[in-house]
């Protein structure tokens, strides 16, 4: 997921910041994937779920001692998990602090059945750290080593960033999940 999203970033930064506008921001939404799966074990001792999957693959989740509804899981249930996720880039103004957090939120839901929304978002400052027009490429340093660099498909969007502009982006991802008591 983090290589997938690097592309992603990498290749809007260079086509979306142009120099002249310092504050400007762009959404980048990503993906939606729903997936449906049936319960097979449920193993309490260990917080685990095995189900499979539409395709057939079996499959192994943990929950954490948040999940509060975990013992009304059975096998035969069906588990639909919706994951989003979307990207925010903005070119900083000079002077303008770095950032670098990370906020993760778990609700449970409340209806009948168990349900709950899982989600993150991290925000980074990172540096273009070089720029090679001729192959066409970008590179990117942020915070804690993170480092990134991409090919690029906009070569005028390369004449648009210097080397040194910072940016800030912005990675949220969210997982809804469902359970649907076997049908009888």
């Amino acid at each position: 997921m983090v290589k997938k999203t690097a592309v992603i970033v990498i290749a809007a930064a260079v086509q979306l910041l142009p120099s002249h506008a310092n504050a400007q921001t762009k959404v980048i939404s990503g993906e939606r994937q729903t997936m449906k799966a049936t319960v097979e074990v449920v193993d309490m001792a260990r917080r685990s779920v095995t189900v499979r999957t539409e395709a057939g693959a079996m499959r192994t989740v943990y929950a954490s001692s948040d999940v509060t509804r975990l013992g009304e899981v059975k096998p035969g249930d069906t588990v639909t998990a919706t994951y989003y996720d979307n990207i925010i880039i903005r070119k900083k103004a000079a002077g303008e602090p770095d950032v670098d957090t990370f906020h993760l939120a778990d609700t449970p839901g409340e209806g009948v059945a168990p349900s709950g929304t899982s989600g993150a978002q991290q925000t980074i400052t990172a540096t273009i750290d070089a720029i090679d027009a001729s192959v066409p490429s970008i590179s990117l340093k942020g915070p804690r080593g993170w480092a990134y660099a991409s090919r690029v498909q906009d070569r005028k969007a390369l004449e648009q960033v210097a080397v040194g502009d910072r940016v800030d982006i912005t990675w949220t991802e969210a997982v809804l999940v469902s359970v649907a008591p076997a049908k009888k």
